[in-house]
């Protein structure tokens, strides 16, 4: 798990991206994000097991990548390999953007 810092807007909400090295909608996903200035916990599945057994979880035992959590006042949501426009709805009601 390691944590990306990119000049975050909003440091008490978080976002915990979930996601492999080899997967390009991950890499795309955290570009986006790192691009926008928010910052995110990446939790690459392949090398943390509790990670790949929450992927799972809110997958319905579907191993999709990459699964964000973002959570801040507004609650708490979970998104399965989202586009950008549904992750910028995501990211705005949360406060991030």
């Amino acid at each position: 798990m390691r944590t990306i810092f990119a000049g975050s807007k909003n440091m008490s909400s978080t976002i915990t991206l979930y996601g492999t090295d080899w997967c390009g909608d991950c890499r795309y996903t955290s570009r986006h994000l790192t691009e926008a200035g928010i910052a995110f916990t990446y939790v690459n599945i392949d090398e943390d097991s509790e990670g790949e057994k929450n992927v799972l979880k809110w997958n319905k035992g579907r191993r999709r990548v990459p699964t964000l959590v973002l959570d801040s006042d507004a609650g708490q949501t979970t998104l399965s390999v989202p586009r950008n426009e549904e992750l910028d709805r995501e990211l705005k009601k949360h406060g991030f953007l």
